[in-house]
């Protein structure tokens, strides 16, 4: 069974360019005064790299260790400079109460079994200040395969959680939330929009209530 860090080492950056719709969500940022961000499951730093350029204090973490070090290379490459550190996202962060003005977490937050995803929002919680910026992506979930390369023989372990058998991520979690589970799980972020993105992963962008 793989896991991201056996992914890393064979495919080296799995994904480079940013997300699509970043660019608006740091405008938004931006419109907000955001000055530090989170980024959970970094990867190999496109975000980071991003956020960086647009002059925000970044912070990443990541279970994979090849993947930071990716990450680094590249911040160091475009001479800029984000705070990374080799972390599981289901474990309590380690950072202080209302420390983040934003977080983002792009595909990532749904590999996870259910009780896991919930520690991850719970501190997500915790380090945000109120008015904090939160952008998630997840994937959405899809009868049978688009073509038979996507036959992941996916294998459903509790209610919206399903592990493949088979695939390049065989053997990793994968929650499927709804729209009405996004906004039920993240309930102390009042939603923005929730959108299916280009990438066909259901997004939400929320900004945290005051109380």
């Amino acid at each position: 069974m793989p896991d991201w860090d056996d992914i890393f080492k064979e495919q080296g950056h799995v994904f480079r360019e940013p997300h699509p719709d970043l660019p608006r969500v740091i405008d938004l940022m931006k419109e907000h005064q955001v000055e530090r961000v989170l980024d959970i499951g970094c990867g190999t730093g496109r975000h980071l790299v991003l956020l960086a350029k647009h002059g925000f204090e970044v912070y990443g973490f990541d279970s994979s260790p090849r993947a930071l070090a990716l990450a680094k290379h590249w911040l160091d490459e475009e001479g800029l400079s984000a705070e990374t550190l080799e972390h599981r996202m289901e474990h309590p962060f380690p950072f202080e109460d209302d420390f983040f003005d934003a977080v983002i977490s792009i595909q990532a937050l749904h590999h996870n079994m259910m009780n896991d995803i919930r520690t991850t929002i719970d501190e997500i919680d915790r380090v945000t200040k109120k008015n904090a910026i939160l952008f998630v992506t997840v994937p959405t979930f899809r009868v049978g395969p688009v073509a038979p390369e996507d036959d992941w023989g996916l294998r459903k372990v509790e209610l919206g959680t399903y592990i493949p058998e088979k695939g390049p991520e065989n053997g990793i979690p994968h929650h499927y939330f709804s729209c009405t589970e996004l906004v039920t799980e993240f309930r102390n972020f009042e939603p923005l929009e929730i959108f299916i993105d280009a990438t066909k992963h259901r997004t939400f962008l929320g900004i945290k209530r005051e109380s």
